[in-house]
């Protein structure tokens, strides 16, 4: 079997970021923030971040499991041109909704901006 390092690459930054989403609850005292607000609101944040965790774990799986597959057809180059456009919109997001001048904050934005490059390489060969 043939390693493909750039979707290795993928599949570590997709892990990476499915266990720090799972990490929320106690990085942001989800339990005490979220009982401020609504049922409805705090449900949603829970699920859709829930949601992500599961799109982070399955495209990392796909670039381990399948790197023929993603780089070989229609179908999977569209799941990377997807990803690229993921992590292209999650910076704007970012720029957008959390104008933070803070260390961390624009480790995260790079971070993202990693992601597309990451997504990215393995379209360009």
């Amino acid at each position: 079997m043939h390693l493909d390092v750039p979707l290795l690459l993928c599949a570590v930054h997709s892990f990476g970021f499915a266990a720090f989403h799972l990490a929320f609850w106690k990085l942001f005292g989800w339990k005490r923030e979220l009982a401020k607000v609504g049922l409805p609101t705090r449900a949603i944040t829970q699920i859709l971040n829930l949601r992500l965790v599961y799109v982070f774990l399955g495209v990392g799986t796909a670039c381990l499991l399948l790197p023929a597959e993603l780089r070989g057809t229609t179908l999977g180059r569209g799941l990377l041109g997807f990803m690229v456009l993921f992590w292209v919109g999650r910076t704007v997001e970012q720029l957008v909704f959390l104008r933070v001048n803070h260390r961390l904050v624009h480790l995260l934005t790079g971070l993202f901006v990693l992601g597309a490059v990451l997504f990215a390489l393995p379209l360009l060969g």
